[in-house]
Order: C-alpha cells, then sequence, then structure tokens
C-alpha cells in the first residue's frame, strides 16, 4: 500500500517538472494526448477547370471567335468564287492586275499646235479594256495632271461602257483631250481614235482636232438576242445619248453612228459641226 502511493507521489512529480501533462494508464508506459491545432483552416476553394493554360470559359469563347471568323471567311470565298468565275470578272482582273491593255507615256511640256505655250501630256494608247477606267485614272493621278492638261489618245476603241467612263473621268479632272501619238523624240504626231474611244475623246473640257488625226463611229453591238437585243440597243442609246449631251456634243454623232456597222471616219468639218471638236489644230 505504502509502495503503490510512493509510486503515485514520485509519477506526479515527473509530470510537473517537464511541464506537459501525461495520462497515466493503469499499466504500461505513459502516452503523451494529442495536440490540439490553435487555428482555423481557411475554406477551400471552388476547383476551376483549367485546359492549355486558360479557364474553360474562356476556351469556349476562344472557340467561338474562331468558328465565326472562319464562318465569315467562307461566306466571302463562296461569293468571291462565285463572282470571279464569271469570264468578264477574270477578264477585268487580267486588265486590272496582271497585263493592262492600256499603256501609257508622259510628256511634261508638250507644245500642242499653235496653243501657246507648253502643257503636260499623258499620251494614253492601246485597246479599252474592262478596267480601263480604273488604270486611267490611276495613271491621272501619279502624272499629277492639272485642269487643262492634255489626254492624248491612241486606240481602236474596245469597251463601251469603260470608254464612257474613262470620259467621264477626265471631264472631272478638267483635262482636255486630243488624238495622236508620242514619238521616239517627245513630239506628238498625229493618231486616230475609234469607236469606243470617241466618247473617252468627248469627256475632254477642250478637244483638240489635231490636223492629220482622225475619229471614227460605228453602230454599236448588243450580245443579247431577240427582245432582249432590243431593249438593251434602246437602253444603251439612251444612256449614250445622255452622255454626249452632258459633254456638250450635238446629237448628229449619233445618227452618224447608227449609219454603219464599219468605222466612218468623221471628216474634220463633221467633227467641228457635230461640236467633237472644240480647238482645231494645225499639225506640228
Amino acid at each position: 500500500m505504502d509502495a503503490a502511493r510512493e509510486w503515485r507521489r514520485v509519477t506526479a512529480g515527473d509530470q510537473q517538472q517537464n511541464g506537459a501533462p501525461f495520462r497515466q494508464p493503469p499499466t504500461g508506459p505513459r502516452v503523451a494526448p494529442q495536440p490540439q491545432p490553435s487555428f482555423t483552416a481557411a475554406p477551400r476553394s471552388p476547383v476551376q477547370q483549367v485546359t492549355d493554360g486558360y479557364p474553360a470559359a474562356f476556351r469556349w469563347r476562344r472557340m467561338a471567335s474562331v468558328i465565326f471568323f472562319v464562318g465569315i471567311m467562307l461566306s466571302g470565298g463562296i461569293r468571291a468564287y462565285r463572282d470571279l468565275s464569271r469570264p468578264d470578272a477574270w477578264s477585268f482582273w487580267k486588265d486590272q492586275y496582271v497585263s493592262p491593255s492600256l499603256s501609257s507615256v508622259l510628256v511634261a511640256d508638250a507644245a500642242l499646235g499653235a496653243t501657246g505655250g507648253t502643257r503636260a501630256v499623258l499620251a494614253v494608247s492601246g485597246r479599252i479594256g474592262p478596267a480601263a477606267a480604273i488604270w486611267l485614272r490611276e495613271r491621272i493621278n501619279e502624272s499629277n495632271l492639272r485642269i487643262g492638261d492634255v489626254v492624248l489618245l491612241s486606240s481602236p476603241g474596245g469597251n463601251l461602257e469603260q470608254g464612257v467612263l474613262m470620259g467621264e473621268i477626265i471631264r472631272a479632272h478638267g483635262l482636255a483631250t486630243a488624238v495622236g501619238v508620242v514619238d521616239k523624240d517627245g513630239r506628238i504626231r498625229p493618231g486616230y481614235c475609234a469607236s469606243a474611244c470617241v466618247f473617252t475623246f468627248a469627256g475632254g473640257q477642250t478637244r483638240y482636232g489635231l490636223d492629220g488625226s482622225a475619229l471614227g463611229v460605228h453602230r454599236f453591238t448588243s450580245k443579247a438576242e431577240g427582245e432582249d437585243a432590243v431593249a438593251d440597243t434602246q437602253r444603251v442609246t439612251g444612256a449614250i445619248l445622255g452622255y454626249v449631251t452632258r459633254m456638250g456634243i450635238s446629237s448628229q454623232v449619233i445618227e452618224a453612228m447608227s449609219e454603219t456597222r464599219d468605222i466612218r471616219w468623221l471628216d474634220p468639218q463633221e467633227a467641228e459641226a457635230m461640236k467633237l471638236v472644240t480647238a482645231p489644230l494645225k499639225p506640228l
């Protein structure tokens, strides 16, 4: 009895000496109690699915943008293919970007007949193709032509609509027109302008008639057939009549055109009577 009481007294002293309470089992060694945590664990953040370093929501938005872009490209590509599948579209593209049907030479200080002084002259030659109007506008802008400068024409004709548009561009820039060519020495020589070229010539604010040069007109043709051909002819005739009237030219030029399918070369007196030529010039 005294031995058991002594053993408990010694054990209690050891516990107080070590500064930590221990539980003493009835038998066996002393066991340290489990430590209680002194902090509160932070709540766990919700798990967010991540793919390739980006959140899933961002990934789907990115995919939607790509799908939308591809759809736009396919839509435009199909439309472009339909447009370019037409033969006239390929001709336009070729004339504008690959091999233009027209060519030009700029003479900065050219003497034009008895006008006195010199003018800048843009000499244009070749057949009028399906992109000729765009080509001419670019050449005029590059040449920095001013009001009163001259577009010198030498062409057998070509696309009627483009010939009219070229005349509109010339008139919008306040330029004059003449018919002729530039030789290797930079001098102006007589030339000829026929068919659609005449309507380009008509756009000149002043239309010089260089002695020895020629203007030729003929009946235009339509690709339509039957009643469509008649309607198309009437439509084009009305448009041309309106154009020449705005340019200050007599409707007699339309009558001269309708007389023959072949080229009819106008003599200088006819061209002046039709007001097609407004300033006759002597050869240089």
